[in-house]
């Protein structure tokens, strides 16, 4: 069973989406608020596959359920709930780990798609059965069957967005890759978001990755265009 949680604090948003999450195959498990969003996910040992957090909510708002979250499980995928104005909410929401947002007001085939999106990742990462166990790329090991990545050794934890984007680049290395190759490829042909959305997950990547983020060494910016994976 395709499970999420959904946490709201608005009745009438909360109640619409769970309609139209139960409608389209997901068991819900729907909160108010953050606190509860945490001792649920205590509760049920984290056995969620997706998570739709508000972010603006009184007490524990959304970027800390969000953080929390993550920090309990890296595969999980999360959608962070935002209004128009929030443009920097956004980006601070995927940088402490969201896979992705939805603005309100959204439509119900919209958000079902996003989260069918997030979904099938999450699915991916533990019913794929690769050829090839590794990718070495220099100091860097990419786990296909674990999926998980190594530089010099030591573990880096990525969420199931970044490792995808990690095993494009080193699949593609030394090929300049246009942004909206990068979007359709990780986040699928029917994504309805902005493909800045592609500049914040690289951004985070880089501050795992890199030993000098703002000067990388591997993962660099081709202006105008997209970026390129130094091998």
């Amino acid at each position: 069973m395709k499970k999420i949680l959904v946490v709201e604090d608005e009745d009438v948003i909360r109640d619409f989406v769970v309609i139209n999450l139960k409608r389209a195959g997901y068991e819900v498990t729907d909160v108010p608020n953050g606190e509860e969003a945490l001792r649920v996910f205590e509760e049920q040992q984290g056995d969620f596959d997706v998570a739709l957090l508000d972010i603006m909510m009184p007490g524990i708002d959304g970027f800390q359920v969000c953080e929390k979250l993550r920090a309990q499980n890296s595969a999980i995928g999360i959608i962070m709930l935002s209004a128009k104005t929030q443009e920097m909410d956004k980006v601070r929401g995927l940088m402490l780990g969201a896979d992705d947002y939805v603005t309100k007001p959204f439509s119900p085939s919209e958000l079902v798609a996003r989260v069918d999106a997030i979904h099938r990742r999450v699915s991916m990462a533990t019913k794929v059965v690769q050829p090839v166990d590794e990718i070495v790329s220099g100091p860097f090991v990419l786990n296909l069957k674990s999926r998980t990545l190594k530089k010099n050794g030591a573990a880096i934890d990525l969420t199931q967005v970044e490792f995808q984007i990690m095993e494009f680049f080193i699949r593609n290395p030394n090929v300049a890759l246009e942004r909206t190759d990068i979007l359709k490829k990780v986040w699928g042909e029917n994504y309805f978001g902005d493909v800045k959305i592609v500049d914040v997950n690289i951004r985070r990547l880089r501050m795992k990755i890199e030993a000098e983020p703002s000067s990388p060494q591997y993962l660099l910016t081709v202006w105008g265009f997209g970026y390129k994976w130094i091998e």
